[in-house]
């Protein structure tokens, strides 16, 4: 990854600052991760907290003219994120029932839902009404008429044989097992046609497949919950690219992609990536808007305005810098804890 290196407050390159802290393979900052990380998370639920209003789904989202990427995809990335901070940080601290309180509210704008329900009957074809869904019943929350009607739908051959990218195709198979029902296919046969699982040339890692990869780990392990669905020769392989990955992704300024990486770190099994966390982390939280809010990409502004950067292109690197802090800690705090939920069931069905 290749592009002009992002500046700091003092005007030393994030790319020398993630060196010398280690990323590169240098010894790391014990303890820095630690240091920053309770700050970063509560900055960023604090900001997400503040902006609710603006994953408000609007009137017309059930019309065909509505845009999904504007509208629920970011509702939904809200009540997957926030539901894995709620069971990832402590009962009756701040966070956890910020976390929780932010859920609540995305419950609220889809009508507990009966929104869903209305869009799974429009477009009974479409998986991402489905996958919005299982977010939330991932969590506990339910409708019973959503699903009755998706569990004949799911069942069809055109919802076996839905033709996309393997590391979606594998986030169909980790909503399936969130919802508790039979996945269409078997994880471990998807897994291994995504770029991850065929443990790709790692000087291939670019902005696509970067993504593809974090993807292909969070739909693998429930978002972190499950670390322990991560293959040995995989964890190997992430354990030993991560710091090149993360080294490129804060030299060319792409922090949304370096919150991702860190949430993979975070979501190993066994010990924390402790060297990595603490050489990155500082970063992120340097490039992190004293109102708590981090850029997708490019140099932080310091425009002390309440709203640096328009909402589209801060909330999801913000949402995924509380995600993987929220996991960082969990992971650096007690290795190899996981909430404790049993796997869905799993069984090819086509």
């Amino acid at each position: 990854m290749t592009t002009t290196a992002t500046q700091d407050p003092q005007d030393r390159p994030a790319r020398e600052r993630a060196s010398s802290s280690g990323v590169s393979g240098a010894s790391g900052t014990s303890g820095a991760a630690l240091a920053a990380l309770p700050g970063v998370l509560s900055s960023a639920l604090a900001w997400t907290d503040a902006h609710r209003t603006r994953f408000a789904l609007p009137d017309d989202v059930l019309e065909p003219h509505t845009q999904v990427n504007a509208t629920l995809k970011p509702l939904g990335e809200l009540a997957q994120l926030g539901s894995t901070i709620r069971r990832t940080t402590a009962p009756g601290t701040p966070e956890h029932e910020r976390a929780g309180d932010l859920v609540t509210y995305a419950w609220e704008q889809v009508h507990e839902g009966a929104l869903l329900l209305e869009l799974l009957r429009a477009e009974p074809f479409a998986a991402y009404p489905y996958e919005i869904y299982a977010a939330f019943a991932g969590y506990g929350l339910r409708h019973e008429g959503f699903e009755a009607l998706a569990r004949p739908l799911t069942a069809t051959r055109a919802w076996a044989h839905t033709e996309q990218h393997a590391n979606r195709q594998l986030g169909l198979v980790n909503s399936e097992r969130r919802v508790g029902v039979v996945t269409h296919t078997d994880a471990g046969g998807v897994l291994s046609r995504t770029w991850l699982g065929g443990l790709s040339e790692p000087w291939m890692f670019e902005g696509p497949s970067g993504y593809a990869l974090t993807h292909t780990v969070f739909h693998l392990t429930d978002w972190g919950r499950m670390p322990d669905r991560v293959p040995e020769k995989i964890d190997g392989y992430l354990r030993t690219w991560l710091p090149a990955w993360a080294d490129g992704c804060l030299e060319s300024g792409q922090w949304d992609l370096t919150g991702e990486l860190l949430a993979v770190a975070a979501s190993l099994p066994g010990p924390a990536p402790a060297e990595l966390l603490d050489a990155v982390w500082p970063v992120l939280a340097d490039v992190q808007h004293p109102t708590g809010c981090v850029p997708e990409t490019g140099a932080p502004v310091q425009d002390p305005a309440p709203d640096p950067y328009p909402f589209i292109d801060c909330y999801h690197s913000t949402l995924v810098t509380a995600f993987a802090a929220a996991l960082s800690l969990r992971s650096l705090r007690s290795p190899g804890q996981t909430d404790g939920s049993p796997p869905g069931r799993e069984r090819r069905t086509a």
